[in-house]
């Protein structure tokens, strides 16, 4: 999908267009989520047992750490440092931690007990009240070692515009809440976030970690940071402390993770339309560079003629027969001198675009772009060609909404019609790094929300009303257009026919991505979210909990969504009522089949392991579904077909 390639979350979401239940995003304490579960996550604390600790050198646990109400506590002097019984090479940890007011302690891996202190060995992430302790190394930081980087890619869309966020991120909350520590040590590459946020990365063994350690009080002792494989130790520093929801994950030295799976589909990719050209596409520009066609959204009229539609994001959408033996995409709409080159910003351009359900009889398109106006995004709509069914009018435009964007990236785009005739469209949080405008969970923009509009009537001067039943029409200070709030970018929407419901994912920043079920005034999180797990250190408000995500998957596994399509074809009987997704950046694509009933997922399957980036899915008139992919050939639009 369309995004800058670091870190980020996913999770896809269900639109359900019925009030719908909301059901609270959260981790079961002390317990594995289901996507914790089939990727690959063990608990090191079940919230009554220390049965997988010992003290430092020590057979047991000391008396000074007790269990009560489901945390592990250093509660009294003399608890001593404790370690995990297992040893671990390649792993991830995942730990909450509550400080005392002033309090201070420390997390340890690659711990050995081949020195007096556990930190003669083993790297320290400091923990701290960073209001009241007393050490200048602050919560989370790799103690004298390493602490917040700006990641390039943020500073990218900052100077764009002129925007300044701190350079050192404080993520913490105060002492005596509960922050969230992720560490993942690999050979490959290594990395800390606090409450989500993450800080930086490093290399245990390079050059710049060994200058690093020679410039820090651990240069004195010749075992630090020398193992490779050791303990996790939790830190006695003479102040109380309490841990929950501690849990590890062995990792490959590459960093990569189980794939969250229940097993594989025999079903392999091929391309759909082999003989297919675009027209005027060559795959290289007038000096000789490769370009690359790139297919964002793939449907069909709905009319009875079993032709493709396919919007492209430099601006062009093409039509075409739906037969595997098409020669030509022939160009519907060109209106590209008006939309921003993706080579230029690859998150602009082209984003969304959806045909009226009575697109037979008034031949009306929509389209979501952003403009060469710097930083503005439109939502027009555009006519067919009252002499040629298969060309649009470029002279049609009526221009709907007109959306200012504070920077280049996360500016969403995907719409759908809703089988209640409205247009739903999904809007990201603005960009930049860690919503630093704070729109997810603002009702005062249209940033960061799915928003609900009638495009067939006009009212209060704007060239589309407000459905009377949209949730948030009498809310003081909120935008009557909002349908559901907390969005970080969505990215593809659809509309499952059959039950009306209606899915997007949502692609996350540093940990998670996602996938949700849409319902009336849902919260999905952003930005004191991602997924089920709290986001930086803003309140959330207790009023409007956020809405669980229906399936989520972590960045060992891919990095941002793609969501997809409920499928309702007849070719692969297997797939029926599977919601296909996928990640562009590892280029795998699962099935997730779900009960809307209970609320629970059956099964996630796996139909491809990787490969080239997936930047959208398509359906056509028969229900059978496909997904696209940039290339310098044309060839884009591929199909699943058994592996016999």
């Amino acid at each position: 999908m369309i995004r800058s390639l670091h870190p980020a979350l996913v999770l896809v979401i269900i639109l359900s267009l019925s009030a719908g239940r909301h059901i609270r995003a959260e981790v079961p304490l002390n317990g594995l989520t289901d996507a914790e579960k089939r990727g690959g996550w063990e608990l090191l604390f079940d919230g009554t047992s220390v049965e997988s600790w010992r003290n430092y050198k020590q057979d047991s646990i000391s008396k000074g750490w007790i269990v009560k109400d489901g945390l592990l506590i250093r509660a009294a002097a003399g608890a001593g440092d404790i370690i995990t019984k297992e040893q671990y090479e390649h792993f991830e940890l995942s730990i909450e931690y509550r400080i005392s007011k002033g309090g201070n302690s420390g997390i340890m891996f690659h711990v050995t007990e081949q020195a007096a202190r556990p930190w003669h060995t083993g790297p320290e992430v400091q923990l701290q009240d960073n209001v009241d302790g007393h050490d200048p190394q602050k919560s989370g930081w790799l103690y004298q070692l390493y602490k917040p980087v700006k990641p390039n890619w943020a500073r990218r869309f900052e100077n764009q515009v002129g925007f300044k966020s701190p350079e050192v991120d404080d993520a913490t909350r105060p002492a005596g809440q509960w922050n969230h520590i992720y560490l993942r040590v690999t050979g490959k590459e290594s990395e800390i976030a606090l409450n989500g946020v993450s800080y930086f990365h490093f290399n245990k063994g390079s050059k710049d970690w060994d200058e690093r350690v020679a410039r820090s009080k651990f240069s004195k002792y010749p075992l630090f940071g020398k193992p490779t494989r050791g303990h996790i130790c939790l830190q006695d520093h003479g102040n109380e402390i309490a841990f929950r929801n501690i849990k590890v994950r062995k990792l490959r030295a590459d960093g990569i993770g189980p794939d969250p799976i229940d097993g594989k589909l025999k079903l392999k990719t091929v391309e759909a339309f082999p003989k297919l050209k675009w027209e005027g596409f060559k795959g290289v520009d007038e000096q000789g560079r490769i370009q690359n066609i790139r297919p964002l959204e793939m449907t069909h009229a709905g009319d009875g003629t079993n032709r493709i539609f396919v919007a492209t994001q430099i601006g062009k959408i093409y039509v075409f027969p739906n037969d595997p033996d098409a020669t030509l995409a022939s160009v519907f709409l060109d209106f590209s001198e008006r939309v921003q080159p993706f080579p230029v910003d690859d998150e602009e351009g082209l984003l969304g675009f959806a045909l009226h359900p009575s697109f037979k009889e008034n031949g009306y398109l929509y389209v979501y772009y952003t403009s060469r106006e710097p930083r503005v995004s439109y939502l027009s709509r555009f006519q067919r060609s009252k002499k040629d069914p298969n060309k649009a009018d470029p002279d049609s435009e009526s221009v709907i909404m007109r959306i200012p964007q504070p920077f280049a990236n996360h500016n969403g785009g995907p719409m759908v019609f809703g089988n209640d005739g409205y247009l739903y469209m999904g809007l990201g949080d603005g960009g930049g790094r860690n919503d630093p405008v704070g729109h997810g969970q603002n009702l005062g923009t249209l940033m960061g929300t799915i928003i609900r509009i009638d495009v067939d009537k006009k009212s209060a001067g704007k060239n589309y009303s407000i459905p009377r039943d949209n949730p948030f029409v009498d809310r003081e200070g909120a935008l009557p257009e909002i349908y559901a709030y907390g969005t970080r970018n969505p990215w593809r929407i659809s509309v499952d026919r059959p039950t009306g419901n209606i899915w997007f994912g949502d692609v996350g920043q540093d940990l998670w991505e996602e996938i949700n079920l849409l319902a009336r005034g849902a919260n999905y999180g952003w930005s004191v979210r991602e997924a089920s797990y709290n986001f930086g250190n803003k309140e959330i408000d207790s009023k409007q909990a956020p809405t669980e995500a229906i399936w989520e998957y972590d960045h060992r596994i891919g990095k941002s969504i793609t969501g997809g399509h409920v499928y309702r074809g007849k070719a692969l009987p297997e797939l029926q009522g599977a919601y296909l997704y996928a990640d562009y950046v590892t280029g795998k694509i699962w099935a997730l089949k779900y009960n809307h009933d209970k609320g629970q997922v059956i099964s996630n399957l796996g139909i491809q392991e990787g490969g080239i980036p997936v930047l959208s899915f398509g359906q056509d008139e028969q229900g059978e579904v496909y997904y696209t992919v940039q290339s310098p050939s044309g060839r884009s639009i591929f199909k699943f077909v058994r592996d016999e």
